[in-house]
């Protein structure tokens, strides 16, 4: 499936259809390059979601919680780690095993750690306010 995207509004617009399709334990995988609106899914996700918290990347952190929405959700970026050690030593497991929504932006640099149900998004940029927004179930 594939979605043209043309404003902020309907990035969030997707970001809240996706965040009402999700379930305790739901792992979505982001990838795309820098700018191409990754965060800003995933803020949306959060909020769709009933949250408030103030969404930001934790690209220098590696993983953010969040959990004043319906679900608690991990937000994980792996632009920065630069071996699998790095985030299996953050309890990479564990957090799949709590139930959490997982999150995670720049997923393509280890695909081997997602679970064969992950919900697999590409984010392009086609223009300086265009993304297409492609979306990938596994089984």
């Amino acid at each position: 499936m594939q979605r043209i995207i043309e404003s902020i509004a309907e990035m969030d617009a997707l970001g809240a259809e996706i965040a009402a399709g999700l379930r305790g334990g739901d792992v979505v995988a982001l990838t795309g390059d820098l700018g191409a609106g990754k965060t800003h899914l995933c803020k949306a996700i959060v909020s769709g979601l009933g949250g408030w918290d103030s969404v930001t990347s934790p690209t220098f952190t590696l993983v953010h919680e969040y959990a004043s929405g319906r679900l608690p959700v991990s937000h994980f970026d792996f632009y920065r780690a630069e071996r699998l050690e790095e985030i299996v030593a953050l309890g990479w497991d564990e957090y799949l095993d709590r139930g959490d929504v997982i999150l995670v932006e720049w997923a393509d640099k280890f695909p081997g750690l997602f679970p064969a149900e992950t919900r697999w998004l590409k984010l392009e940029v086609d223009g300086p306010a265009r993304r297409i927004v492609s979306m990938e179930e596994s089984s």
